[in-house]
């Protein structure tokens, strides 16, 4: 499972056009590729998420985008991160999941979560419902897919599914994992112990051992050993060959977002800088050193401000790998 992931969650890139825009995309899954990224991952998305652009920012559809990266890589497994568990029937995401596999060679792999962004569900029509309803959604789906994935012909009545032997003909060429990501206690780590091959934790660094302990007793809970989940860290990273480059890239994005640090004091520009990890890569290497030393296992990475730069990405595939020991 997921060591050292490459998330691409913007398609917004400077001077690059509709025509242009697969190629910069190609580019950074390539280099993740090549460069010691062991998954490529975008996010299940339809509109820009707030905290990176308007909602009328590019955004690809996830799973068409996966299968064409499928055609210019060679060893990352491909995933989002994550799917909306709201926006497909659990039968037709696990038959996309399996063709992801087919056509990936066996690189497909499963990150799913509850659903939240609900502007997005609003205007696209797709049924938000309560938040323990999400969840009620996401577990049902899980046992599906998880049926469908092993060759089963699963049979359901549910509160909010059925199906009646679901067949899932060809089957995936390998097993296909299951990230759950979010960092919810009582819902989507319970979840994560007890269906999951990793859970992807999004939180603040504070919170790191606390969740750990969670899942851990969840996993007693279920009667699973804990060691059998991977758990990776979301992260941001603004990585260049100086520390002046980074600070300059990172504030070309936050300009981009109408924000201008250089109107703002040295304390408040510095302040709105440390959002994002940034520097040059031994300033980013002793950052994730102390990340993983709370006890996770890898991370998955946005490279929010200049993944689109050439040599961006594999830079910083080639410091993290030194971290994680890939």
């Amino acid at each position: 499972m997921t060591r050292l992931g490459y998330q691409i969650p913007n398609f917004t890139y400077p001077g690059t056009d509709r025509a242009g825009l697969f190629d910069v995309v190609v580019q950074q899954a390539k280099e993740a590729d090549a460069g010691g990224f062991d998954t490529v991952m975008v996010m299940d998305h339809f509109f820009q998420l707030p905290v990176l652009g308007a909602p009328d920012a590019e955004m690809l559809e996830c799973y068409t985008l996966l299968s064409a990266l499928a055609q210019h890589t060679d060893t990352v497994r491909l995933s989002a991160l994550v799917t909306g568990n709201t926006y497909r029937n659990p039968t037709l995401l696990a038959k996309t999941l399996t063709t992801l596999d087919l056509v990936s060679g066996g690189r497909a792999q499963l990150g799913i979560g509850a659903g939240w962004f609900e502007l997005e569900h609003n205007s696209l029509g797709f049924e938000f419902g309560t938040f323990t309803e999400r969840f009620e959604k996401l577990e049902e789906d899980l046992v599906i897919i998880k049926g469908m994935f092993a060759g089963e012909r699963p049979t359901v009545t549910g509160k909010w599914y059925r199906t009646a032997d679901a067949i899932n003909e060809p089957q995936p060429i390998s097993r296909i994992p299951i990230m759950i990501g979010g960092s919810g206690e009582k819902k989507t780590l319970r979840l994560a112990a007890q269906y999951a091959d990793e859970s992807n934790l999004i939180c603040n660094l504070a919170d790191v051992p606390r969740k750990l302990e969670v899942l851990a007793a969840h996993c007693d809970a279920v009667g699973r050993d804990r060691s059998e989940i991977t758990v990776s860290l979301q992260a941001n990273a603004c990585i260049a060959p100086t520390h002046d480059e980074a600070v300059a890239e990172l504030d070309t994005l936050l300009a981009s977002r109408g924000l201008d640090v250089s109107s703002l004091g040295a304390e408040d520009a510095a302040r709105i800088r440390s959002l994002v990890t940034h520097g040059d890569p031994d300033e980013i290497g002793e950052d994730f050193s102390n990340r993983l030393a709370l006890g996770v296992d890898g991370f998955t990475v946005n490279s929010v401000a200049n993944g689109h730069i050439p040599g961006r990405v594999s830079l910083l595939g080639e410091t993290l790998r030194k971290v994680v020991g890939t």
